[in-house]
């Protein structure tokens, strides 16, 4: 479809457009990526915004079910939902199963929602290398609410905060203690802590997991981006759909302060940063893919394998042949030592 009429559709709020639209910018054909940052800046005219709100936590939490109780409660309200869901991908066959609109049956037949799942292929981070592009189309669709569901992480993994407006971070019973809920990554960055789960015989242990989080968190620095009471914790069961009324009103009160107090824009702002220094790793590793780059690779490879020289040696005559009008010096000057160093 030509880019100018499939970004009507998309602005029209085709699903099937936006379904089309979704792979041409996940496609990594050179004429496809041209073709899909023309289609991505001319929907950026409209400046179209949405709730992007990211959901992680570790596999069997109960995401996929939280997210189709939620949507839906979001869905009867009158909201358009739409769901990005990232699936991991095999590190053998490089295959994902992409089984969340099985998963969520209900939330997949309903008129007011899209789900998409998407491969992560070899992305890090819990998200897709273009779930960034993907949020922004869905965003221009139409959508009130974007739910960009990981691949369920561990500590380290925050790239969806990169993405959302609002980070949820979902445990299960028993999943920790205090300095659990103290260490540093992922808990650090998110909005709210949700114990899934609180239901039958698990309803009395995810009460006291919520409170363990909840004494952790008041031992954490206060973020600028929060208002007072914020970050928190709180105990949900998606299954019975108890408590999510609260984690909706508990969201629209922290966007409303963000927004009232400018963090919501300067928010965006640094999202926007953070891309555009990716898109430039990207672009650069890109670079080396081309023929005579995949030689040099090729014969640097083999030196390192055979003891002929080092990987950090082989890897800067690798970029010094590359790019030499951006290569550095290596040795000490490359440490950038003050004069009076010792």
């Amino acid at each position: 479809m030509e880019i100018t009429a499939l970004a009507q559709e998309v602005l029209a709020g085709n699903r099937r457009a936006l379904a089309r639209a979704i792979t041409l910018v996940e496609s990594t054909r050179p004429d496809h990526r041209e073709a899909s940052a023309a289609l991505i800046d001319a929907l950026a005219a409209e400046k179209r915004e949405a709730i992007r709100i990211g959901l992680s936590g570790t596999p069997g939490v109960g995401k996929s079910t939280f997210i189709e109780s939620f949507g839906l409660m979001l869905a009867e309200q009158g909201l358009r939902v739409a769901v990005l869901a990232v699936d991991p991908s095999s590190a053998r066959t490089g295959g994902s199963i992409l089984g969340d609109k099985t998963r969520m049956e209900q939330l997949s037949r309903h008129p007011n929602a899209f789900i998409r799942p998407s491969p992560s292929q070899t992305h890090l981070g819990g998200v897709a290398r273009r779930t960034r592009e993907a949020v922004a189309l869905c965003e221009a669709a139409g959508f009130d609410v974007v739910l960009i569901e990981t691949v369920g992480v561990g500590q380290s993994e925050t790239v969806v905060a990169e993405l959302s407006d609002v980070f949820l971070l979902l445990l299960a019973p028993a999943g920790g203690d205090e300095l659990q809920g103290v260490k540093r990554g992922i808990m650090e960055v998110a909005d709210l802590i949700i114990v899934n789960k609180a239901d039958g015989d698990l309803k009395a242990t995810a009460t006291r997991t919520c409170a363990d989080y909840a004494g952790a968190l008041r031992l954490l620095r206060r973020r600028p981006q929060d208002p007072d009471g914020f970050p928190k914790a709180m105990t949900v069961s998606a299954l019975e759909q108890a408590g999510l009324d609260k984690v909706w009103s508990e969201i629209s009160a922290l966007v409303d302060w963000r927004r009232e107090t400018g963090h919501w824009t300067r928010r965006r702002a640094d999202q926007a940063r953070h891309w555009f220094h990716q898109e430039i790793n990207q672009m650069l590793l890109a670079r080396l893919q081309t023929p005579d780059a995949q030689r040099l690779r090729a014969q640097l490879s083999e030196e390192v394998a055979s003891g002929v020289t080092t990987p950090t040696l082989a890897a800067a005559t690798l970029i010094e042949q590359l790019w030499p009008e951006i290569s550095q010096d290596r040795g000490a000057e490359s440490l950038d030592l003050a004069p009076d160093s010792p």
